[in-house]
């Protein structure tokens, strides 16, 4: 087989703008498809109308039960697509034409997920949200499963798929901090459109941007030069099979599903934790969130190097330990006396912003050395089936994420502002994070990566 050319900086970055234009439309959605839709008593008398029924259906949500389907949907679409672009034989190679076909659907469904075309409270706004959901995460697989599977083929060394990990998380932080720019945008047409239809206008606008974005790396890298192209001969499931069979691969997966359920829930309730808990107008969302990706950007070099020298997984333990402390710390958001709600919100984002560098850089880097130690013993390259089965586990987390926040966040919903036990819910959403996490890096403690890395350098010497 032809020795595939090693990828540059200059291409590494071009790739890295397509995690910008994805990371902004999911964060759209985890930052904003709850607050929109199941708005807090702050924000409906703001005038944003409750376009679905509140009510609860053995004890869930009607928007928990319809985001959980749709990741759970997307989960169960995730080897399909994998199987399909590993075993793709295209002139274009197995993973770009997939991006090319996927950009524009996937930012048209995150509008469509906003529109709400029928009077409030109605169940044909329910429906319409449950179809959109589905198309949503659809085409989210499509981009985003053969997107991934290319990590571990530009990044050939365990050392330049870290630096890749690196620009990616880089990019992943500046498009969720573009999805929560969202009401400061809006406020800019308010006047004209309305409370609600200025959200939408806006995240109609950035959707169209996420979409160049997404573009710009399928036209402008030339697979065939970087990836191996060969197609994988395995069937789809039996590839999912042989993929949890590898020991670390099972104890990676069950690690991340627990970190994604706390992020999700960092993500969904950031919003919530700013306006309820702390009483600051919603615009201050994208003020700390600024502060946290500064404060996250300033670790990265950091990051980078430590892990160089001591490894991945005692940073990866460490950062597990430290966003279960900040999540506490969260949970106790206005309780403190003599802390001014916008100086504690500051002291949450800088304390959140050392494990999001952490488990932003790491875990891509991890699912690539497993996936290259799995080629280098199976002889199979299945790439594009590891990190699909790496995203099946973490929107199952998602998904829990999305029914545990949905559901919890309504205790003391309709205390009054001020009462006691006002934002009861809220608080212990972030408390069950905090759970989350620490178990997250009690079971990542037993992944071997010794034995990974030791696989991975004698194939590269060979």
């Amino acid at each position: 087989m032809t020795r595939k050319k090693t990828a540059g900086s200059r291409v590494l970055w071009i790739f890295a703008i397509g995690q910008l234009g994805w990371s902004m439309l999911s964060g759209i959605i985890n930052n904003w498809l709850v607050f929109f839709y199941q708005p807090s008593t702050e924000e409906i008398e703001k005038g944003l109308p409750v376009y679905v029924p509140q009510g609860k259906i053995l004890g869930l949500t009607a928007v928990g039960i319809i985001m959980a389907f749709g990741r759970i949907f997307d989960a169960v679409t995730d080897p399909l697509i994998a199987g399909k672009s590993d075993s793709l034989r295209h002139r274009l190679g197995r993973r770009i034409p997939f991006m090319r076909w996927a950009a524009l659907p996937f930012a048209a469904a995150t509008v469509m997920l906003f529109i709400a075309p029928f009077g409030e409270k109605s169940m044909g706004n329910a429906f319409f949200l449950f179809a959109a959901a589905a198309l949503f995460y659809l085409c989210m697989t499509s981009y985003c499963t053969p997107y991934n599977a290319l990590i571990p083929e530009l990044g050939r060394t365990p050392e330049a798929r870290i630096n890749l990990s690196t620009y990616i998380s880089v990019t992943f932080f500046i498009g969720t901090a573009a999805a929560y720019l969202i009401p400061n945008i809006a406020s800019l047409f308010e006047k004209s459109f309305g409370y609600a239809g200025s959200f939408k206008l806006t995240i109609g606008i950035l959707s169209a941007v996420a979409a160049v974005f997404m573009l710009l790396p399928a036209f402008l890298i030339d697979e065939n030069e970087y990836a191996d192209t060969e197609p994988s001969k395995t069937p789809a499931f039996s590839s999912l099979a042989a993929t949890f069979k590898n020991r670390d691969f099972r104890i990676f997966v069950c690690s991340d599903i627990l970190y994604w359920i706390g992020l999700t829930i960092l993500q969904t309730g950031l919003s919530y934790y700013i306006t309820v808990l702390l009483g600051l107008p919603t615009g201050t969302t994208f003020t700390f969130f600024a502060v946290m990706s500064g404060a996250s950007f300033l670790c990265y070099p950091a990051v980078n190097m430590i892990s160089k020298k001591i490894g991945k997984k005692k940073v990866m333990i460490f950062a597990f330990l430290f966003f279960s402390f900040a999540f506490l710390v969260t949970a106790g958001a206005g309780m403190v006396s003599g802390i001014p709600p916008m100086a504690y919100g500051i002291v949450i984002a800088v304390l959140a912003s050392v494990p999001m560098a952490i488990l932003g850089i790491l875990p891509s880097a991890v699912v690539s050395d497993i996936s290259e130690a799995d080629k280098a013993e199976t002889g199979d390259s299945r790439q594009g089936m590891m990190f699909a089965a790496r995203t099946f586990a973490f929107k199952l987390g998602q998904s829990a994420a999305m029914l545990l926040f949905t559901s919890i966040s309504q205790i003391n919903k309709d205390i009054p502002s001020g009462s006691s036990g006002h934002g009861l819910g809220y608080r212990l959403t972030a408390v069950t994070a905090a759970v989350f996490c620490l178990l997250g890096g009690i079971v990542f403690l037993k992944y071997d990566e010794k034995k990974v890395m030791s696989t991975t350098s004698q194939e590269a010497e060979k």
